[in-house]
């Protein structure tokens, strides 16, 4: 069985962070380990408290998970302070955790900061140079690099400008912007080394988008511990997204959650539709289920059922509702 470690938050509400990250990680089938960085009291509509953990706790959670577990790929998320982002670069280096895919998240949706200036100048320092990947949106491209971007060519120099920072990828993501002189299209640029690669998918109109980025990010590290390679990941990851945004829960009152099992469950949303990606050469299937596992030892039967134990000594209760092939006992 292939694994995953996520280094972030705990979101309340379930749709972003670690909740966000160990969906994403079950359905494309990795299993999922976490480490908690933070806990915030979190809902659709914003942020209204948090709290760090100590980053010694940071690391022990680390420490435990990779002294037992072999992890496959690593995505980290939010990590508050400096002394966070500290101790997860020790524990990258010292337990040697792999494929670390860096989401750099620094404010929620509601514009509440989530990375300490002193963190971000840590991430900036120390942690990008130890990633595979690193996969910023523009606002958090413009901090990384103190320069507006407004188009594709500015996208392109601010990925090599974090790159110059020691990051050995860069995913400039461009959900918070458009670019002409398709405005209705959503353009992620990867730079891999000195490779550049667009991956383009059409934005749907919603709301419901609370959660993407970490969502993506886990994703990327999922299909990476599964063996493909990068921009392969970046190419499945994001028509992974764009189905889980067209199949978005309408849960609570504000920006509602992804649907992250849409792929094994069906559309909750009658009338949504999964956007296909004419470049990507991964068409979204809209009666696709959770992928194998090729390494499963567990061959499926679909005509097997739980046989009677003629051992057990437990007796049949006469008064239980436990349905029966007659219908309900009645007491």
């Amino acid at each position: 069985m292939r694994t995953a470690l996520t280094i972030a938050g705990s979101d309340s509400g379930g749709g972003a962070g670690i909740q966000a990250d160990l969906k994403t990680f079950a359905a494309l089938g990795v299993y999922g380990t976490c480490a908690i960085t933070a806990v915030t009291a979190q809902n659709t509509m914003g942020v209204t408290a948090s709290t760090t953990l100590e980053a010694d706790l940071v690391t022990a959670q680390i420490e435990a998970v990779a002294g037992d577990i072999t992890i496959h790929a690593t995505k980290i998320g939010m990590l508050a302070t400096a002394a966070i982002v500290e101790a997860v670069v020790a524990a990258i280096e010292e337990v040697e955790l792999p494929l670390v895919v860096a989401d750099p998240v620094m404010l929620a949706k509601s514009g509440q900061r989530l990375l300490d200036e002193d963190g971000v100048q840590a991430l900036r320092t120390e942690l990008l140079p130890l990633v595979r990947l690193v996969t910023p949106n523009l606002p958090e491209a413009e901090a990384l690099t103190g320069r507006r971007i407004q188009s594709l060519a500015d996208a392109r120099d601010a990925a090599r400008r974090i790159q110059d920072l020691g990051a050995r990828a860069v995913l400039v993501k461009g959900g918070h912007g458009s670019y002409a002189p398709n405005p209705d299209v959503i353009v992620d640029l990867l730079l891999d080394d000195d490779a550049f690669h667009e991956f383009r998918t059409p934005k749907i109109a919603t709301k419901n988008t609370h959660g993407t980025g970490c969502t993506l990010a886990s994703a990327i590290a999922a299909y990476l511990a599964l063996d493909h390679t990068l921009p392969d990941a970046v190419a499945r990851a994001q028509q992974y997204v764009a189905g889980a945004i067209a199949h978005a829960l309408p849960i609570g009152h504000g920006h509602g959650p992804l649907n992250h099992f849409w792929m094994g469950t069906g559309s909750s949303n009658p009338e949504s539709r999964i956007p296909t990606n004419p470049e990507s050469g991964i068409p979204p299937n809209p009666e696709s289920r959770i992928p194998p596992n090729p390494e499963s030892q567990i061959p499926p039967n679909p005509e097997s059922q739980i046989p009677p134990n003629p051992e057990s000594q437990i007796p049949p209760n006469p008064k239980s509702r436990i349905p029966n092939p007659d219908g309900y006992t009645e007491s």
